[in-house]
């Protein structure tokens, strides 16, 4: 049985670190989850780390979709989020149209929107048709060009009290929790004791209530992507590279297939 938003809030009220990662494949979902991660969250980041796209932007529906079936399909014990991609929830109709489809046909449990102030009716809309939100403040990938690109928000106090506000209004509207991105880490200590739903860092310091990252960048798919706020846990690129030669090799010399991998 997978675990429910309030299981989630209650993990704040407990003091217990929420572990989240992305996830976008069958594999690799049934992975994160047999390891006991909290939230799998099928991002639109799947765009840059499996797609190609050079931004989140060109995401779609259509690829979220089949993405999160995917990841349903595996997971039995975490709660599946799915991110809503860009030009999914421009007006109430759509976002309560797209959500659901996450939900009825990907098999999601929440979906994640980007900001607050600026889509309050989509997000309230969603709510009050009984599917959960994840919010998301401080760098927003979707809007990162508006926000003078991939870049630490919050830095003065303007900026930083706009985030605060997107984040208790978030809290007040419902949301089960929330995303602070790239934000000084003074800034989320003092969002993740205003509001009341778990808040979940990535680029935001350790007194968030739980954190999430990218799980291609955490096992080192990509050597020449190193954020700052990303601890590698495993080199996989190389791992793969080194495999990929010696397969090459292999074959090239004749030692693949030997007479005990033939019939």
């Amino acid at each position: 049985m997978r675990l429910t938003v309030k299981a989630i809030r209650d993990k704040k009220k407990k003091r217990e670190k929420v572990t989240v990662l992305t996830a976008y494949d069958f594999p690799t979902a049934r992975i994160l989850d047999e390891e006991g991660v909290d939230i799998v969250l099928v991002g639109d980041s799947v765009g840059m780390v499996l797609l190609g796209y050079e931004s989140t932007l060109p995401v779609t529906m259509r690829e979220i979709l089949h993405h999160t079936k995917a990841v349903s399909r595996a997971v039995r014990h975490a709660l599946v989020v799915a991110d809503m991609p860009f030009g999914s929830y421009g007006h109430t109709e759509q976002a309560l149209r797209n959500a659901g489809r996450l939900i009825r046909e990907g098999g999601a449990d929440a979906v994640k929107l980007e900001g607050c102030v600026k889509i309050q009716k989509q997000i309230q809309a969603i709510i009050d048709a009984g599917i959960s939100v994840m919010g998301h403040v401080g760098m927003k990938p979707q809007t990162a060009t508006l926000l003078g690109g991939y870049r630490v928000q919050g830095k003065d106090k303007a900026q930083a009290d706009a985030i605060l506000e997107e984040a208790v209004m978030l809290d007040r509207l419902g949301a089960f929790s929330i995303v602070l991105e790239c934000v000084p880490a003074v800034l989320a200590d003092k969002i993740t004791r205003k509001v009341k739903c778990p808040t979940i860092g990535i680029g935001a310091g350790s007194k968030t209530d739980g954190q999430v990252l990218v799980l291609q960048d955490m096992l080192g798919f990509q050597s020449n992507v190193r954020p700052k706020f990303v601890r590698r846990y495993a080199s996989l690129d190389k791992e793969i590279r080194k495999a990929v030669s010696n397969y090459r090799e292999d074959i090239l010399s004749g030692r693949f297939p030997s007479k005990e991998e033939s019939y």
